[in-house]
């Protein structure tokens, strides 16, 4: 098959690029969660062995990239491609990360839906034929964020129900543009900026809904294919309220989710932990795929997953200028286990 582009935003790669490797990195908190036990490295000061927030990030991401590589059977060297990316102010993070790397490099920015930013891209890429490996990987650090976008921590300032727990998390996938076993990204949907003036930098679940709804109608519409096509619909971060906003939308199209969760949702336990309306930051949903979503697929729990990770692209300057949160929303169609 040729690569094919299905109406307005989703492409079809006529040789799906496969998924042999995965890791994760988690922080403390994320660990005390349900996946606790599905994490590759865990840290219990959340330093990871480096002297602040913003380094420990590019030690999450590299703990995550080797757990990767060590799964695909490669090294960094193998790599054609590194496509990263983060929250911090020109993606320091990541780019620290790679420097050690010396592999081709993309650094990337789409908030919290970098890591379907950047499985979009290295999707293209490799059934382009531009390279025979590539990896992705995303990170995100409560304090780090927190210093960011919002108050340090040492203000203690009163969290709203609205808020989300930025996740102290990482993700990386290597693929491969060779015919493999493995789950393969047999669609990408790439999300438009959505933005329906919501200006709470402390509701980001109802800023990003809006993309996500949009994101899903549009891959349905462009593919032809129904919701229920997939076992599992998946967005990422919008958390509690906005989980039951795009829910809502659809329920007014008369459309059912009845296979739909959140990464937002699924990271924390929101009865026995802090979190308010569940969490967020690019590593939330990059650890759920890394950690819950791939083996889910490798084992067999599922063979079809929609996953859908949201970010907001704002800032604190353009907050404190008045500005609304934009929102974005990337698809990625994965299908196949073993």
């Amino acid at each position: 098959m040729e690569n094919q582009k299905l109406g307005r935003q989703t492409f079809q790669p006529g040789s799906p690029p496969v998924i042999i490797g995965h890791g994760s990195s988690a922080g403390h908190k994320e660990c005390q969660g349900p996946l606790r036990r599905h994490f590759d490295h865990t840290c219990e000061d959340d330093l990871f062995g480096a002297k602040t927030w913003e380094q420990a990030e590019s030690a999450m991401q590299q703990l995550a990239l080797d757990a990767a590589l060590k799964r695909a059977g490669l090294h960094t060297g193998d790599l054609d491609l590194l496509l990263a990316g983060d929250l911090l102010n020109q993606c320091i993070g990541s780019g620290y990360a790679a420097r050690t790397a010396a592999v081709p490099f993309f650094g990337l920015y789409g908030a919290c839906s970098t890591m379907g930013e950047s499985l979009a891209l290295a999707t293209l890429l490799l059934s382009g034929g531009y390279g025979k490996y590539a990896a992705a990987v995303t990170s995100s650090h409560f304090c780090s964020a927190e210093r960011q976008y919002r108050t340090p921590l040492e203000y203690g300032s009163q969290r709203t129900p609205t808020a989300q727990w930025t996740a102290t998390a990482s993700g990386a996938v290597v693929l491969t543009g060779e015919v493999r076993p493995g789950p393969r990204v047999v669609r990408v949907t790439v999300g438009k900026v959505v933005d329906k003036g919501i200006k709470d930098a402390n509701n980001m679940g109802a800023a990003m809904a809006p993309a996500a709804y949009e994101t899903l109608k549009a891959h349905f519409e462009d593919t032809g294919l129904s919701p229920d096509y997939y076992d599992l619909i998946v967005t990422g971060d919008l958390g509690s309220l906005g989980h039951e906003i795009v829910t809502d939308f659809f329920a007014h199209d008369g459309v059912k989710l009845a296979n739909y969760n959140d990464c937002g949702l699924i990271l924390f336990d929101r009865e026995e932990q802090d979190v308010h309306a569940g969490a967020s930051g690019c590593g939330c949903s990059a650890s759920v795929l890394c950690g819950y979503l791939l083996p889910g697929l490798l084992a067999g729990r599922w063979k079809r997953i929609l996953f859908c990770p949201t970010g907001a692209l704002h800032s604190p300057t353009a907050t404190m200028q008045g500005e609304s949160i934009p929102g974005i929303c990337h698809a990625i169609g994965l299908e196949g286990g073993k």
